[in-house]
């Protein structure tokens, strides 16, 4: 969510540390503030807005320094305001940096308060600031005192602590949000995500949970939660990122559109034989877990929940192995019952959202068979926690609204229903019709964006419209729910999904000439269904914008736009119809003149509940 920076080195850090929260702007965030020691003098400076902000006040008032920390927050507890904006100090001294949610802040301000500190924000983070000053205190030094602090904290927090008396160290504490040391010369950096250090490291240090670090330029020092000293697994990067080029696109959003016939390529890529997928794909052992699932329990958040929902209909009706799938907030607070033999599943782009990440943790202590997750980041903390994992490979994502993460989410939930149906009854020849399919997804890819001209007209029947409603049915039903979201994430007109079916049974009483139905047609055998779904919404006054397979004879009259899809296998039309979806919302998006890329309230990477 929010987006960390720290540095210690011989040279002026204030440089690094913008430039790395430029590269975390995507991540969404309200405000962005900076910290630096020089000669044993504490200067911040924090501006509301975007980093660019920040970057200007820098520039007028200039910041040397070889320690430093920054953040970009997005906000929690009080307004978007400078005063709210991180870093924020104990008495001049101690600044501090921070993501997650500190629950119990209300009890520890009341507390700090009663020792004569005074709150100068409405955060829960300045406690934070406050509770390592006061413990410094008593134990003479930095890392004991964060040590002994961060026991004290209830919720999530990755956190950066920098003392203007102590100028050669930086003290970091992980729980619940993460947090990436990055490995110099003569230098050593942390960062909530490894692509805002890619200018100045290669190497990097994953902290896992309960960490406490000690970071100067020569030397890193992690202790576990017991505060016993650990070696933790140094990793080379391969990413490669710019996060300022968007190439010939007016938006990240549309470029990384475009950019899903590739994105599929790298995630098919080496995993398909000749019928089959490899087993390997998911991990070394996976063939020994996955014969023996009889049962898949998928957990998600978001955009990764609807790409959950497709592969139910996948696998219980092609894999013969039953399903259930889950919001991950609701999964943790819920009595569930563990099915025999049951694998379970998390979904994440970034394999840090919070609620997947302390769901997976439950499901190891109810005793699952074992747990997989599809992630498009590796070293994240769903990947190092998890059984086995499927690296999706769609490359950096910048718009805040998934596009090619949920389409390659989608090819690795196909590719599972491959792996575990050829364990339970799916024959060699369904195998190798659905490998070819998969083979050939790509180009059929590439021909769905050829639609992007007119579906550019179209919207621009949507500039006056406040409400939309999605239709489809059987596995394009959850295809609707995220064409509804993305709608309403980056038009902010009001969007709903329903299963067709259901219209009878409410939604028809929304129907009128100002209201946009949109329909998902592909040729399968709910065709005909859906056909009287759409007769029913006709009837009723209603305009329909139909994305129909050629072959399934729609015709455009005055009260439906059609708009033709290229033919494609049954099986992976739920990919195929999500990208003119996606480019529907996005011109409709420029029409409505809203902020494609970071839309207002939302944040790329949720690592908090």
């Amino acid at each position: 969510m929010c987006g960390i920076v720290g540095a210690v080195a011989q040279r002026d850090v204030v440089d690094i540390l913008v430039e790395g929260l430029r590269r975390l702007e995507y991540r969404g965030y309200d405000s962005a503030g900076v910290a630096v020691v020089n000669n044993g003098e504490l200067k911040r400076l924090r501006r509301l807005g975007k980093v660019k902000e920040l970057a200007d006040a820098v520039a007028a008032s200039p910041t040397p320094g070889g320690t430093g920390i920054a953040h970009t927050r997005w906000a929690t507890h009080g307004e978007p305001s400078e005063r709210n904006a991180h870093p924020h100090v104990s008495n001049d001294q101690l600044a501090v940096v921070h993501n997650g949610i500190i629950e119990n802040h209300t009890a520890l301000k009341k507390e700090l308060e009663a020792a004569g500190y005074q709150f100068e924000s409405q955060t829960d983070t300045e406690v934070i600031a406050h509770l390592v000053h006061k413990t410094r205190l008593e134990t003479g030094d930095l890392l004991s005192a964060v040590q002994k602090a961060v026991k004290q904290l209830d919720g999530a927090y990755g956190t950066v602590l920098m003392d203007a008396n102590d100028a050669e160290r930086l003290v970091v504490a992980r729980s619940g949000s993460p947090l990436v040391i990055g490995l110099g010369i003569g230098e050593n950096f942390i960062a909530s995500d490894q692509l805002a250090l890619l200018p100045v490291t290669r190497r990097f240090i994953f902290l896992e949970e309960g960490d406490v670090a000690e970071i100067t330029r020569t030397s890193v020092r992690i202790f576990d939660k017991d505060g016993n000293a650990v070696e933790r697994e140094e990793h080379e990067s391969t990413v490669s990122y710019d996060a300022g080029d968007k190439g010939q696109y007016r938006h990240f959003m549309l470029k990384e559109i475009y950019e899903q016939p590739h994105a599929v390529t790298n995630t098919l890529e080496g995993r398909l034989g000749k019928e089959s997928v490899l087993d390997e794909t998911f991990g070394n052992g996976a063939a020994e877990l996955l014969k023996k699932v009889k049962h898949v329990q998928i957990v998600a958040c978001g955009t990764s929940y609807h790409s959950a929902m497709v592969a139910r209909y996948w696998l219980e009706s092609l894999a013969n192995v039953s399903c259930n799938v889950e919001i991950a907030s609701e999964f943790r607070y819920r009595k569930s019952v563990v099915q025999p033999d049951s694998l379970v599943v998390t979904i994440s782009q970034s394999g840090e959202t919070a609620d997947t990440l302390a769901a997976l943790r439950l499901a190891k202590e109810l005793g699952y068979l074992g747990s997989l997750t599809i992630c498009n980041v590796a070293g994240s903390s769903l990947v190092r926690e998890s059984d086995l994992a499927f690296m999706t490979r769609a490359g950096a994502e910048i718009g805040v609204a998934s596009t090619k993460a949920f389409t390659t989410q989608l090819v690795g939930l196909a590719m599972l229903v491959l792996a575990l149906g050829k364990y339970n009854g799916l024959s060699t020849e369904q195998q190798a019709d659905m490998v070819q399919a998969l083979k050939g997804l790509p180009a059929k890819l590439e021909e769905s964006l050829s639609l992007a001209e007119r579906i550019e007209d179209l919207a621009e029947e949507f500039a006056d419209k406040h409400h939309a409603l999605f239709l489809g049915r059987g596995d394009q039903y959850p295809i609707a729910m995220e064409g509804a979201l993305k709608l309403k994430e980056i038009s902010y007109i009001h969007a709903e999904a329903y299963a067709a079916g259901e219209l009878k049974h409410g939604p028809l009483a929304l129907i009128d000439a100002q209201m946009p139905i949109i329909v998902v047609a592909p040729n399968n055998e709910l065709l005909e269904k859906l056909k009287s779904n759409v007769e029913e919404v006709r009837a009723r006054g209603g305009i329909l914008y139909v994305f129909a397979d050629v072959e399934a004879n729609f015709a455009s009259d005055e009260t439906m736009r059609v708009i033709n899809v290229p033919h494609c296998h049954p099986w992976l039309a739920p990919i195929l119809y999500t990208l003119p979806l996606q480019l529907l919302s996005y011109y409709v998006a420029i029409i409505k003149g809203t902020d494609v890329d970071q839309p207002r309230n939302l944040a790329k990477s949720v690592t908090v509940e």
